[in-house]
């Protein structure tokens, strides 16, 4: 991703295509959802899909410039404000350290969301976000103005996770990429809280907090592991090869 504002804007209208191949919003919700990402030479600024198309259907045109109070400073005049565009600015106003805010309505998500079942860790993707309970904004409610941005961006907390109970999930990043694979590893952590809920009750395992740990941990040796140094240079982790399988499938849309 790139510096310029035209890129930034084709990044954020291909990240936002990216959600529907990711099988985030489809059907019923291919038009919920929205992904901003923060200007980098001005952080109080942000870019966001507009009201109107669907996700897979979201190009350069349909952006809009945001200001972190919520109000509309650039982009066509036919472009509106998305409904929710205060979740993404009391968000970036209050946190600093993100740069990018995916909020979807993703199935699986949604319905542990209304059993108030608390998200357990099931598998390594993903894992990070459970290191504390995810944090869960009581309401299906649309997130319209100030006072409801602000109680989002306060239940948050920290996290880069938060759950809208019967409405869909935020999450965070400190780039687009991490915004976007977060939101993918919470909706696939759901879907197995789900199928383990549906095998034997909410009482089901998961990884201990001792078993994120050694996985952790273990992570770390691999710089020390003699027979996995590179013959010319370490593999770049980002992007990432979801991120590019992904980005390639949009792209295919233009």
């Amino acid at each position: 991703m790139t510096e310029n504002l035209d890129d930034l804007i084709n990044d954020v209208a291909l990240a936002s295509r990216m959600l529907y191949e990711m099988g985030l919003a489809d059907a019923s919700t291919i038009e919920r959802g929205h992904v901003s990402l923060r200007l980098p030479e001005n952080p109080d600024h942000f870019i966001i899909k507009s009201l109107g198309p669907s996700l897979s259907q979201t190009y350069s045109a349909h952006m809009v410039i945001v200001n972190v109070d919520g109000y509309k400073v650039g982009g066509p005049k036919e472009n509106n404000l998305p409904n929710e565009v205060k979740m993404h600015s009391c968000l970036l106003r209050d946190r600093p350290e993100i740069n990018s805010i995916v909020h979807v309505h993703p199935r699986y998500t949604v319905l542990m969301s209304v059993l108030e079942a608390q998200l357990q860790a099931m598998c390594i993707e993903g894992m990070p976000l459970f290191s504390k309970p995810i944090p869960m904004f009581k309401s299906p409610r649309l997130i319209i103005n100030e006072k409801d941005g602000l109680e989002v961006s306060q239940t948050m907390g920290d996290h880069h996770a938060i759950l809208l109970q019967g409405h869909g999930a935020a999450t965070a990043g400190s780039d687009m990429e991490d915004a976007m694979v977060n939101m993918l590893h919470l909706e696939e952590q759901a879907r197995m809280n789900y199928l383990a809920y549906c095998a034997v009750g909410p009482n089901h395992q998961s990884l201990t907090k001792e078993q994120q740990m050694e996985f952790v941990a273990n992570m770390r040796t691999m710089a020390e592991a003699a027979h996995l140094k590179p013959e010319l240079a370490a593999t770049p982790r980002k992007p990432s090869g979801i991120w590019k399988h992904y980005a390639t499938k949009a792209s295919l849309k233009t």
